[in-house]
Protein backbone atom coordinates (compact mmCIF):
# COMPACT_ATOMS: atom_id res chain seq x y z
CA UNK A 1 0.00 0.00 0.00
CA UNK A 2 1.29 3.71 -1.08
CA UNK A 3 2.02 6.55 1.65
CA UNK A 4 -0.83 8.22 -0.10
CA UNK A 5 -3.30 5.76 0.64
CA UNK A 6 -2.11 5.23 4.16
CA UNK A 7 -2.12 8.93 4.59
CA UNK A 8 -5.95 8.84 3.52
CA UNK A 9 -6.81 5.96 5.50
CA UNK A 10 -5.82 7.62 8.81
CA UNK A 11 -7.37 10.43 7.87
CA UNK A 12 -10.20 8.56 7.50
CA UNK A 13 -10.01 6.42 10.76
CA UNK A 14 -9.67 10.27 12.74
CA UNK A 15 -13.13 11.47 11.19
CA UNK A 16 -14.77 8.65 11.95
CA UNK A 17 -13.29 8.65 15.70
CA UNK A 18 -14.43 12.45 15.79
CA UNK A 19 -17.95 11.52 14.80
CA UNK A 20 -18.32 8.49 17.49
CA UNK A 21 -16.93 10.94 19.88
CA UNK A 22 -19.55 14.01 19.26
CA UNK A 23 -21.99 11.81 19.15
CA UNK A 24 -21.48 9.38 22.10
CA UNK A 25 -21.24 13.14 24.24
CA UNK A 26 -24.29 14.96 23.49
CA UNK A 27 -24.13 18.67 24.75
CA UNK A 28 -25.02 19.80 28.07
CA UNK A 29 -28.06 21.64 28.53
CA UNK A 30 -27.86 25.35 29.72
CA UNK A 31 -29.10 25.43 33.81
CA UNK A 32 -32.21 27.61 33.82
CA UNK A 33 -33.06 28.91 37.30
CA UNK A 34 -35.90 27.65 39.18
CA UNK A 35 -38.79 30.07 39.26
CA UNK A 36 -39.32 31.42 42.84
CA UNK A 37 -42.35 30.02 44.50
CA UNK A 38 -45.11 31.63 44.79
CA UNK A 39 -46.11 32.91 48.35
CA UNK A 40 -48.60 31.97 50.41
CA UNK A 41 -49.95 31.42 54.04
CA UNK A 42 -48.59 28.40 55.94
CA UNK A 43 -48.58 27.33 59.42
CA UNK A 44 -45.02 27.75 61.25
CA UNK A 45 -45.64 26.77 64.81
CA UNK A 46 -48.86 25.09 66.75
CA UNK A 47 -50.08 23.71 69.77
CA UNK A 48 -47.01 20.62 70.56
CA UNK A 49 -44.59 23.55 70.68
CA UNK A 50 -46.43 25.68 72.32
CA UNK A 51 -47.16 26.54 76.21
CA UNK A 52 -50.36 28.58 75.46
CA UNK A 53 -51.73 30.96 73.06
CA UNK A 54 -49.98 33.60 71.04
CA UNK A 55 -51.23 36.89 71.21
CA UNK A 56 -48.56 39.57 69.18
CA UNK A 57 -45.86 39.64 66.94
CA UNK A 58 -43.02 42.35 66.07
CA UNK A 59 -39.65 41.94 63.90
CA UNK A 60 -36.59 44.21 64.01
CA UNK A 61 -36.03 42.30 60.52
CA UNK A 62 -37.51 39.95 58.67
CA UNK A 63 -35.36 37.08 60.68
CA UNK A 64 -35.56 38.75 63.51
CA UNK A 65 -38.82 38.03 65.29
CA UNK A 66 -40.47 37.94 68.43
CA UNK A 67 -43.78 36.50 69.55
CA UNK A 68 -45.46 36.39 72.90
CA UNK A 69 -48.58 34.47 74.40
CA UNK A 70 -49.23 32.33 77.42
CA UNK A 71 -51.48 30.43 79.35
CA UNK A 72 -54.53 33.15 79.75
CA UNK A 73 -55.32 31.62 83.54
CA UNK A 74 -54.63 28.13 82.83
CA UNK A 75 -52.52 27.20 85.32
CA UNK A 76 -49.70 25.03 84.77
CA UNK A 77 -48.25 27.12 81.85
CA UNK A 78 -46.09 29.43 81.51
CA UNK A 79 -45.30 32.56 80.46
CA UNK A 80 -44.90 32.20 76.90
CA UNK A 81 -42.11 34.22 74.89
CA UNK A 82 -40.33 32.78 71.22
CA UNK A 83 -37.35 34.68 69.13
CA UNK A 84 -36.76 33.74 65.48
CA UNK A 85 -33.50 34.38 64.77
CA UNK A 86 -33.73 33.03 60.88
CA UNK A 87 -32.33 29.74 61.69
CA UNK A 88 -34.29 28.31 64.52
CA UNK A 89 -36.87 28.84 67.13
CA UNK A 90 -35.53 29.76 70.89
CA UNK A 91 -38.18 29.69 73.84
CA UNK A 92 -36.98 32.84 75.95
CA UNK A 93 -38.98 31.25 79.10
CA UNK A 94 -39.06 34.48 81.06
CA UNK A 95 -40.85 32.63 83.68
CA UNK A 96 -44.49 33.37 85.93
CA UNK A 97 -47.64 32.70 84.68
CA UNK A 98 -48.71 35.53 83.41
CA UNK A 99 -49.93 36.41 79.84
CA UNK A 100 -47.49 38.84 77.91
CA UNK A 101 -50.07 40.72 75.31
CA UNK A 102 -48.09 42.96 72.96
CA UNK A 103 -44.33 43.19 72.09
CA UNK A 104 -42.97 46.49 70.62
CA UNK A 105 -39.06 47.30 70.32
CA UNK A 106 -36.70 49.25 68.35
CA UNK A 107 -33.80 46.60 67.94
CA UNK A 108 -33.48 42.76 68.53
CA UNK A 109 -31.60 43.99 72.12
CA UNK A 110 -34.57 46.56 72.79
CA UNK A 111 -37.27 45.00 73.12
CA UNK A 112 -40.03 45.64 75.61
CA UNK A 113 -43.61 43.04 76.18
CA UNK A 114 -46.34 43.80 78.28
CA UNK A 115 -49.30 41.91 79.93
CA UNK A 116 -51.40 40.81 82.95
CA UNK A 117 -51.00 42.24 86.25
CA UNK A 118 -49.22 45.27 84.77
CA UNK A 119 -46.47 42.82 83.87
CA UNK A 120 -43.48 44.61 81.78
CA UNK A 121 -40.15 43.32 80.47
CA UNK A 122 -37.53 45.00 78.70
CA UNK A 123 -35.22 42.05 76.56
CA UNK A 124 -31.13 42.98 76.11
CA UNK A 125 -30.62 40.42 73.52
CA UNK A 126 -29.64 38.03 76.66
CA UNK A 127 -31.66 38.30 79.45
CA UNK A 128 -34.60 39.99 80.73
CA UNK A 129 -35.69 42.83 83.35
CA UNK A 130 -38.71 42.93 85.33
CA UNK A 131 -39.86 46.46 85.51
CA UNK A 132 -42.46 48.19 87.90
CA UNK A 133 -45.73 49.30 86.03
CA UNK A 134 -46.99 51.07 89.02
CA UNK A 135 -50.09 49.22 88.17
CA UNK A 136 -52.18 45.60 88.53
CA UNK A 137 -54.22 46.23 85.58
CA UNK A 138 -53.73 44.29 82.34
CA UNK A 139 -51.21 46.22 79.62
CA UNK A 140 -52.70 45.32 76.12
CA UNK A 141 -50.21 47.27 74.36
CA UNK A 142 -46.84 49.02 73.76
CA UNK A 143 -45.11 50.81 71.64
CA UNK A 144 -41.11 51.78 71.28
CA UNK A 145 -39.97 54.48 69.85
CA UNK A 146 -36.41 54.72 71.32
CA UNK A 147 -34.65 53.45 74.53
CA UNK A 148 -35.83 56.78 76.80
CA UNK A 149 -39.27 56.77 75.05
CA UNK A 150 -41.62 53.86 75.28
CA UNK A 151 -45.36 53.85 75.83
CA UNK A 152 -48.21 51.69 76.97
CA UNK A 153 -51.84 51.42 77.66
CA UNK A 154 -53.98 49.14 79.67
CA UNK A 155 -57.15 48.86 81.44
CA UNK A 156 -60.05 46.56 82.64
CA UNK A 157 -62.41 45.95 79.92
CA UNK A 158 -66.03 46.03 80.77
CA UNK A 159 -65.72 47.56 84.75
CA UNK A 160 -65.94 51.14 83.75
CA UNK A 161 -64.82 53.45 86.42
CA UNK A 162 -65.00 51.04 89.42
CA UNK A 163 -61.29 49.39 88.09
CA UNK A 164 -58.38 50.79 86.69
CA UNK A 165 -58.91 52.06 83.45
CA UNK A 166 -58.18 54.32 80.87
CA UNK A 167 -54.48 53.75 81.41
CA UNK A 168 -51.51 55.51 79.93
CA UNK A 169 -47.85 55.23 80.93
CA UNK A 170 -44.74 56.36 79.32
CA UNK A 171 -41.09 55.18 79.92
CA UNK A 172 -38.20 58.05 80.39
CA UNK A 173 -35.40 55.56 80.04
CA UNK A 174 -35.36 55.61 84.32
CA UNK A 175 -39.21 55.19 85.00
CA UNK A 176 -42.54 54.37 83.68
CA UNK A 177 -45.09 57.40 85.00
CA UNK A 178 -48.58 58.06 83.99
CA UNK A 179 -49.93 60.02 81.33
CA UNK A 180 -53.24 61.94 82.34
CA UNK A 181 -55.76 62.05 79.65
CA UNK A 182 -58.01 65.15 79.52
CA UNK A 183 -61.37 65.82 80.37
CA UNK A 184 -63.53 63.55 82.34
CA UNK A 185 -62.14 59.69 82.71
CA UNK A 186 -63.91 57.50 80.33
CA UNK A 187 -63.55 54.29 82.04
CA UNK A 188 -62.08 52.32 79.32
CA UNK A 189 -59.73 50.00 78.47
CA UNK A 190 -57.27 51.22 76.34
CA UNK A 191 -55.65 48.12 73.96
CA UNK A 192 -53.29 49.44 71.49
CA UNK A 193 -50.65 52.33 70.87
CA UNK A 194 -49.49 53.15 67.70
CA UNK A 195 -47.44 56.13 66.15
CA UNK A 196 -44.12 58.21 64.34
CA UNK A 197 -43.43 59.67 67.23
CA UNK A 198 -44.62 61.07 70.65
CA UNK A 199 -46.19 64.05 69.27
CA UNK A 200 -47.92 61.86 66.68
CA UNK A 201 -49.07 59.13 68.80
CA UNK A 202 -52.78 56.78 68.50
CA UNK A 203 -54.49 55.10 71.12
CA UNK A 204 -57.38 52.62 70.85
CA UNK A 205 -60.29 51.07 72.93
CA UNK A 206 -63.28 49.73 74.37
CA UNK A 207 -66.54 51.54 73.17
CA UNK A 208 -64.53 52.93 69.64
CA UNK A 209 -62.37 54.61 71.51
CA UNK A 210 -59.82 56.99 69.41
CA UNK A 211 -57.28 59.05 71.44
CA UNK A 212 -54.30 61.05 69.53
CA UNK A 213 -51.64 62.95 71.03
CA UNK A 214 -50.04 65.59 69.30
CA UNK A 215 -47.97 68.76 69.48
CA UNK A 216 -50.16 70.54 71.72
CA UNK A 217 -51.30 67.13 73.77
CA UNK A 218 -54.07 64.90 73.46
CA UNK A 219 -57.64 65.01 71.59
CA UNK A 220 -60.37 62.50 71.97
CA UNK A 221 -61.17 61.52 68.13
CA UNK A 222 -64.30 59.36 68.61
CA UNK A 223 -66.56 62.32 69.77
CA UNK A 224 -69.00 61.50 68.13
CA UNK A 225 -67.97 57.89 67.65
CA UNK A 226 -67.26 56.45 64.02
CA UNK A 227 -66.34 52.94 65.13
CA UNK A 228 -69.52 50.43 66.33
CA UNK A 229 -67.72 48.56 69.01
CA UNK A 230 -64.58 48.07 70.35
CA UNK A 231 -61.03 48.67 68.42
CA UNK A 232 -58.35 46.03 69.20
CA UNK A 233 -55.40 47.19 67.24
CA UNK A 234 -54.02 50.27 65.25
CA UNK A 235 -51.03 50.44 63.30
CA UNK A 236 -49.79 52.75 60.44
CA UNK A 237 -47.74 53.15 57.41
CA UNK A 238 -46.89 56.37 58.59
CA UNK A 239 -48.61 59.68 59.43
CA UNK A 240 -50.69 59.55 56.86
CA UNK A 241 -51.40 55.73 56.70
CA UNK A 242 -53.26 54.43 59.75
CA UNK A 243 -55.44 51.53 60.68
CA UNK A 244 -58.12 50.77 63.38
CA UNK A 245 -59.41 47.51 63.68
CA UNK A 246 -62.10 45.80 65.95
CA UNK A 247 -65.58 43.77 65.43
CA UNK A 248 -66.65 44.89 61.22
CA UNK A 249 -64.40 48.06 61.86
CA UNK A 250 -61.62 48.92 59.69
CA UNK A 251 -61.15 52.57 59.97
CA UNK A 252 -58.13 55.13 58.21
CA UNK A 253 -56.50 57.84 58.97
CA UNK A 254 -55.30 59.94 56.26
CA UNK A 255 -53.36 62.61 58.63
CA UNK A 256 -56.50 64.98 59.20
CA UNK A 257 -59.58 62.08 59.47
CA UNK A 258 -60.67 58.86 60.20
CA UNK A 259 -63.31 57.25 57.90
CA UNK A 260 -64.20 53.92 57.14
CA UNK A 261 -62.31 51.66 54.60
CA UNK A 262 -64.58 50.19 52.36
CA UNK A 263 -63.53 46.00 52.74
CA UNK A 264 -66.11 43.32 53.30
CA UNK A 265 -65.50 40.90 56.24
CA UNK A 266 -66.28 37.62 56.58
CA UNK A 267 -65.96 37.33 59.85
CA UNK A 268 -64.56 39.69 63.07
CA UNK A 269 -61.07 41.91 62.76
CA UNK A 270 -58.96 41.99 65.68
CA UNK A 271 -55.40 42.57 64.49
CA UNK A 272 -53.30 44.80 61.96
CA UNK A 273 -50.28 45.62 60.09
CA UNK A 274 -48.94 48.09 57.32
CA UNK A 275 -45.37 46.93 55.72
CA UNK A 276 -45.62 49.56 53.54
CA UNK A 277 -47.61 52.16 51.79
CA UNK A 278 -50.90 50.39 50.32
CA UNK A 279 -49.65 47.11 52.17
CA UNK A 280 -51.72 46.22 54.80
CA UNK A 281 -52.69 42.73 56.42
CA UNK A 282 -55.87 42.07 58.64
CA UNK A 283 -56.49 39.42 60.76
CA UNK A 284 -59.19 37.38 62.67
CA UNK A 285 -61.91 35.21 63.83
CA UNK A 286 -61.85 31.75 61.91
CA UNK A 287 -58.61 32.28 60.46
CA UNK A 288 -59.42 35.64 58.59
CA UNK A 289 -56.31 37.02 56.46
CA UNK A 290 -56.97 39.83 54.07
CA UNK A 291 -54.34 41.65 52.28
CA UNK A 292 -54.16 45.01 50.81
CA UNK A 293 -52.75 44.26 47.04
CA UNK A 294 -52.74 47.10 44.39
CA UNK A 295 -55.32 48.96 46.13
CA UNK A 296 -57.35 45.68 46.28
CA UNK A 297 -58.39 43.51 49.73
CA UNK A 298 -57.64 40.01 49.20
CA UNK A 299 -59.36 37.11 50.81
CA UNK A 300 -57.06 34.90 51.60
CA UNK A 301 -59.28 32.88 55.08
CA UNK A 302 -59.30 29.61 52.77
CA UNK A 303 -55.61 29.54 53.23
CA UNK A 304 -54.03 28.21 56.54
CA UNK A 305 -53.91 28.90 59.20
CA UNK A 306 -57.43 28.38 60.28
CA UNK A 307 -57.49 29.07 63.60
CA UNK A 308 -58.74 32.28 65.32
CA UNK A 309 -55.79 34.94 64.67
CA UNK A 310 -55.00 38.20 66.87
CA UNK A 311 -52.34 39.63 65.44
CA UNK A 312 -50.53 40.58 62.87
CA UNK A 313 -47.37 41.80 61.50
CA UNK A 314 -45.83 43.17 58.32
CA UNK A 315 -42.23 42.17 58.01
CA UNK A 316 -41.29 44.95 55.10
CA UNK A 317 -40.24 42.39 52.69
CA UNK A 318 -44.03 41.03 51.41
CA UNK A 319 -43.62 38.44 53.97
CA UNK A 320 -46.44 38.99 56.73
CA UNK A 321 -46.35 36.56 60.38
CA UNK A 322 -49.58 36.44 61.94
CA UNK A 323 -50.34 34.25 65.77
CA UNK A 324 -53.45 33.33 67.21
CA UNK A 325 -55.11 29.85 68.58
CA UNK A 326 -57.34 29.34 71.54
CA UNK A 327 -57.44 33.01 73.61
CA UNK A 328 -61.55 33.17 74.21
CA UNK A 329 -62.58 30.15 76.47
CA UNK A 330 -62.83 30.01 80.02
CA UNK A 331 -59.89 29.26 81.67
CA UNK A 332 -59.45 25.87 82.77
CA UNK A 333 -56.21 24.25 84.85
CA UNK A 334 -53.87 21.87 83.26
CA UNK A 335 -55.47 22.49 80.03
CA UNK A 336 -52.46 23.59 77.24
CA UNK A 337 -54.21 26.10 75.21
CA UNK A 338 -53.99 25.90 71.69
CA UNK A 339 -51.26 28.37 69.94
CA UNK A 340 -50.16 28.95 66.45
CA UNK A 341 -47.74 30.87 64.31
CA UNK A 342 -48.46 31.36 60.65
CA UNK A 343 -47.16 33.31 57.97
CA UNK A 344 -47.55 34.14 54.26
CA UNK A 345 -44.28 33.76 52.29
CA UNK A 346 -42.13 31.63 49.80
CA UNK A 347 -40.38 28.75 51.19
CA UNK A 348 -40.22 27.27 54.65
CA UNK A 349 -38.79 28.43 57.88
CA UNK A 350 -37.78 26.11 60.74
CA UNK A 351 -40.86 24.73 62.92
CA UNK A 352 -39.23 23.01 66.02
CA UNK A 353 -37.94 25.35 69.55
CA UNK A 354 -34.65 25.33 70.93
CA UNK A 355 -35.35 25.54 74.86
CA UNK A 356 -33.36 28.02 76.37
Amino acid sequence: MSNATLRTAARATAVLSLLVLLTGCPEEPETQPRPPEPATWQVVLDEEDLSGALLSVWGAGPTELFVVGGPLGNSGFETQALRYDGTRWHDLAPGGEETLWWVSGITATEVWMVGEKGRILRWDGASFTEQDSGTSATLWGVHAFSPTDVWAVGGTPGKGLDAPNDIVLRWDGAAWTPEPLPGVPLGRALYKVWGTSAEDLHVVGEAGTLWHRGPSGWTLQSDPELARGTLFTVHGCGASEVYAVGGQDVLRWDGSAWAREPVELPNTVNGVSCGAPGEVALVGFGGLKHRLVDGVWLNEQAEEPFSDLHAVWAAGNGDYWAVGGDFLTKPSPGTRRRGVVGRFGSGQVPTEITPR
